[in-house]
């Protein structure tokens, strides 16, 4: 087994001081980024990796982050993809960490996370009570991507692509429509449905319904069951992929065809969207640039830096088979 690389090592090949080594991997201010990326290129080539403990005991500073979600779900491992590689870039690592239990139990929890000493900065996807900086404990960032429940709320909930999509049906001749919605306790279900009726409205379209879901793919499939015959031809708006799928499969049922008798769009851009006859026009949202970006924002807190500007939407429309001719 080899000698395990030191600091002095990277310092060497990297043309530069022990001690800037050490100030690029603590995330000090005052260096340049040419500087910090050759120091951190030849890290990542030696494959060395500080001694958090004995970093922690001289300077204060761990080089660890934490990125918490109040609870899994399906693209928790997007976002922590994109927040890891952020916080290799700037020479962190970072620890997923989960808020189980009611509110109370949550809160309690985040507090441990923040004042454990562990941390330099803690990212949370969870409304919390402590202020952006907390001067005993690590540097707190609480976005509002997400609810307690891990439904979407904030810019995520903008429905601005659903308008989009239904322009671009109506431009194409489409007049009749019909929209399934999510479990409308969601903010993004009620955002979408409000989004749905105005554009309606706005573009003296027909609406044939508004139709209650949950977000399931049964949703979808009961609600094409109990249309009257002749509702064809149809430009379905499903509130996910999921309810798009089974608008698909009661389109099949009925001996109908998508695209031809009913057009459909979901949201969400699952994996098995793309990969189904017919695919699924749908939204995709970028979960691991959220996470990218975000912990820009806490790395750039932390060094007293300005927040990195925007840069654009984080969803976009893919349009595909389940809607006919692509714009």
């Amino acid at each position: 087994m080899g000698r395990v690389p030191t600091s002095r090592d990277v310092a060497a090949r990297a043309g530069v001081s022990q001690s800037t080594v050490s100030n690029v991997l603590t995330g000090r201010p005052g260096i340049s980024q040419a500087t910090r990326e050759r120091v951190l290129k030849v890290a990542e080539e030696l494959r060395y990796r500080p001694n958090l403990a004995a970093r922690s005991m001289r300077t204060q500073r761990t080089g660890r982050l934490a990125l918490v979600l109040p609870t899994t779900t399906w693209f928790a491992s997007k976002i922590l993809a994109g927040a890891t590689q952020a916080a290799q870039k700037a020479g962190y690592t970072i620890e997923f960490q989960t808020l189980p239990g009611d509110l109370r139990a949550r809160q309690q929890r985040l507090d441990e996370i923040v004042y454990s000493g562990q941390f330099e900065g803690v990212l949370s996807f969870a409304p919390v009570q402590p202020g952006p900086s907390n001067e005993d404990g690590a540097t707190l960032l609480s976005l509002a991507e997400f609810d307690d429940d891990m439904k979407v709320s904030g810019d995520l909930t903008d429905p601005a692509p659903l308008v989009t999509m239904m322009e671009e049906l109506a431009s194409r001749g489409h007049r009749q429509f019909l929209h399934i919605t999510g479990a409308l306790d969601y903010r993004s279900a009620r955002a979408r449905r409000d989004a749905y009726l105005m554009t309606v409205e706005k573009l003296g379209l027909q609406s044939v319904g508004v139709i209650e879901g949950d977000w399931s793919g049964e949703s979808g499939l009961n609600a094409i069951r109990d249309l009257p015959e002749g509702a064809a031809p149809l430009a379905v708006i499903a509130s996910n992929d999921l309810v798009a799928t089974g608008v698909v499969r009661g389109a099949l049922e009925r001996g109908w065809t998508v695209p031809g008798d009913l057009f459909v769009t979901g949201w969400d851009d699952l994996d098995s969207s793309a990969l189904q006859v017919p695919s699924i026009t749908t939204v995709s949202l970028d979960y691991q640039r959220l996470g990218s970006r975000s912990v820009q924002r806490l790395v750039a807190a932390l060094r007293g830096e300005p927040e990195p500007a925007p840069e654009g939407g984080l969803q976009r429309i893919i349009w595909r088979e389940s809607t006919g001719d692509f714009p």
